[in-house]
């Protein structure tokens, strides 16, 4: 399996270290790494100096693009709010864990849909198809896999993330603590007998999922 973490754009050419200039374009160029990809932002002169003539064959890397630099727009100030489909999407991406695959998919199409992300490369690895996403403000890069759901399966994935995007993605450090248990009340005979406060709810009184927000 391939590793693979948020690959932000670089603020300078990696070839002559000249910084980047707001509407300057450039080139990305990704680069198959042991067990990984790499990503290197070069200014349009070194491209065609060093890079351009690989650029048919993809001599040396697996796949290239041009782009348009922007300056990044200031940091919001943080608050406390529900996450959205981009900001969650990052957290599952920076943990990384495999039962969340399917949503991470789910959500990379939504932005690809509202024209957030958009496929830079496809590629192929262990039979599956996998999709290099970028940024179209800050320039990250994501690497998504294909998980290749069922429509019998697509349903179930669409809830968990309408879940997550109303309830967060849950950790230990944010999880609520469990109900203290009801006090015992002790019998004539010298037995502890417990409350049963547990009630069902039916079906009809649980509340229905959120669908996600199609693009």
């Amino acid at each position: 399996m391939v590793d693979w973490n948020i690959q932000s754009r670089s603020e300078a050419c990696e070839t002559c270290q000249k910084p980047f200039v707001d509407k300057e374009a450039f080139h990305t160029l990704l680069f198959e790494t042991k067990g990984s990809h790499k990503r290197s932002d070069v200014c349009d002169s070194c491209w065609k100096e060093q890079h351009g003539q690989g650029a048919t064959d993809r001599k040396g890397f697996v796949s290239c693009w041009q782009s348009v630099f922007t300056v990044p727009p200031p940091r919001p100030p943080e608050a406390i709010q529900k996450d959205t489909a981009e900001s969650l999407l990052r957290k599952l991406f920076e943990k990384q864990d495999p039962q969340h695959a399917a949503a991470m998919f789910i959500l990379a199409v939504m932005l690809e849909r509202k024209r957030l992300l958009k496929v830079k490369a496809q590629l192929t690895e262990e039979g599956h198809r996998v999709f290099v996403y970028e940024h179209a403000k800050t320039g990250d890069l994501y690497r998504i896999t294909d998980p290749n759901l069922q429509l019998a399966q697509l349903e179930k994935v669409q809830r968990d993330v309408a879940q997550l995007l109303e309830t967060g993605l849950q950790t230990p450090e944010t999880a609520p603590s469990p109900p203290a248990s009801e006090a015992t009340e002790t019998t004539d005979s010298g037995e502890a007998a417990a409350e049963d406060t547990h009630t069902e709810t039916s079906p009809e009184q649980q509340p229905e999922p959120q669908e996600p927000i199609a693009g």
